[in-house]
């Protein structure tokens, strides 16, 4: 690498992905350009020999370098302890089980270049064991510069905000400089959210590009995602952040409905799928459930309930109490 500072930095978190290690690297080295750096960050795993993989596998990686936590700090800590550590002018995000197309970096870094914005999104391909299915990013306009604030409504579609994956994307580093780009230290699940609402409210500019070179593997046995513990409860605090956070935007009383929708979206998905989790952590999601929904307004959760669907707003209501005039 010259003195010159790397185009783009890639950020890797891992942890207990030990087996999914030589495909990630693989992948990057596929992508691997002088310019670029690649910046591992290990969160201190505890179920196999992760930091000893990525030792071994990144010397094939030019500009690699792997940073170890002191403890585990979670996905959001990890990402921005990678943030801190880059120096490209470009960021993008890699989960360490998940890999890349061959190319696809370069195709990412052409593309916020050419369209000359805050940042890019994309397109990714989910992996389910053998299976593969494209799923596109919620906006129709491509290629193209947009107000990221245009793409957050309407409240009751698929939209921008409801595809929060950092990893499906590149972004300039001149939104760090803007207080942006860093993640909530501490979230366990959830930490998208806060994160990409903030970038559509307070970004000037984005676009999105039919790029799909992003494998995100669904069904891992270490993902928090099938993990039924305490640390899936973070969602509260990750939605609790995004009403705060809206609490001073000039346009809260729009963006607050998107806002809590979503919200009760997530917590019906959860609380319909408690049955994995131990009987003293469901007890608490009902608790949790009840207490979020208990400060939103009788009007607000009418509205937000609306055509979600007869199991879901049953089991909102329940958890709540009353509500008997909402329609599914």
């Amino acid at each position: 690498m010259t003195n010159r500072p790397p185009t783009l930095s890639v950020i890797v978190p891992c942890y207990n992905i030990e087996s999914y290690v030589p495909e990630t690297v693989t992948s990057l080295v596929n992508n691997e350009r002088d310019d670029f750096e690649f910046i591992f960050v290990e969160d201190r795993s505890t179920k196999d020999k992760t930091y000893e993989a990525l030792l071994t596998l990144t010397k094939r990686l030019k500009n690699s370098r792997v940073i170890r936590h002191e403890e585990n700090g979670g996905l959001a800590t990890a990402r921005n302890t990678g943030i801190d550590a880059s120096e490209g002018r470009y960021l993008t995000f890699l989960d360490g089980d998940d890999w890349l197309a061959p190319g696809y970096l370069a195709d990412l870094v052409d593309a916020i270049e050419r369209f000359d914005v805050d940042f890019v999104r994309t397109d990714h391909v989910q992996v389910t064991g053998i299976e593969r299915a494209v799923h596109r990013a919620p906006e129709g306009r491509r290629h193209t510069p947009l107000d990221p604030r245009s793409s957050i409504l309407p409240v009751d579609d698929t939209t921008m905000v409801d595809y929060p994956y950092a990893w499906a994307g590149v972004y300039h580093r001149r939104l760090l400089d803007k207080g942006m780009l860093r993640f909530h230290d501490g979230l366990k699940t959830a930490e998208d959210r806060p994160w990409i609402w903030d970038l559509h409210r307070r970004a000037d500019s984005y676009a999105v590009a039919s790029l799909r070179g992003v494998f995100y593997r669904r069904g891992v046995a270490s993902s928090l995602t099938q993990i039924g513990d305490v640390r899936q409860l973070d969602f509260f605090r990750s939605f609790d952040l995004v009403l705060a956070e809206l609490a001073e935007d000039p346009e809260v009383g729009r963006l607050r409905k998107k806002a809590l929708r979503n919200y009760c979206v997530v917590i019906a998905h959860q609380l319909l799928s408690r049955g994995r989790f131990e009987r003293s952590i469901a007890a608490r999601l009902k608790q949790m459930a009840a207490e979020a929904l208990g400060r939103m307004s009788e009007d607000e959760l009418e509205e937000a309930l609306v055509g979600m669907g007869e199991e879901r707003v049953y089991m909102l209501r329940r958890i709540r109490g009353g509500m008997k005039g909402v329609a599914a």
